[in-house]
């Protein structure tokens, strides 16, 4: 099986940073797409951010603001979360579009990290 486990989230002022890190291990061959989504209190999941081997794609509401970047080595995507915003509140979950060592190709996901942004 593959697991994905997020961290770095918490409580930050309008206006600070974050950086969030989400590991990939197990049964994993190659991961082709990783991505970072959210889900706000009463709202649906959105994209915020998907890094594939050749690009990044963010949501409109954060970009300039946030970075994605991927170390393939460690399995790892990153978002580095500047400029925060009340609006930015949210969990905060990963997942990867992974072919495992038994070549099935599958969506894992994270269970995520809060991100509480507030005065």
């Amino acid at each position: 099986q593959v697991q994905l486990v997020e961290s770095g989230g918490g409580l930050v002022q309008p206006g600070g940073s974050l950086r969030l890190s989400c590991v990939a291990s197990g049964s994993i061959s190659s991961i082709n797409t990783m991505g970072w989504y959210r889900q706000a209190p009463g709202k649906g999941r959105e994209l915020v951010a998907a890094v594939t081997s050749s690009s990044t794609n963010y949501a409109d509401s954060v970009k300039g603001r946030f970075t994605a970047t991927r170390d393939n080595a460690k399995n790892t995507v990153y978002l580095q979360m500047n400029d925060l915003k009340p609006g930015d509140t949210a969990v905060y979950s990963c997942n990867a579009d992974v072919v495992t060592v038994g070549r099935a190709r599958s969506i894992f996901w994270g269970r995520g990290t809060q991100v509480t942004v507030s005065s």
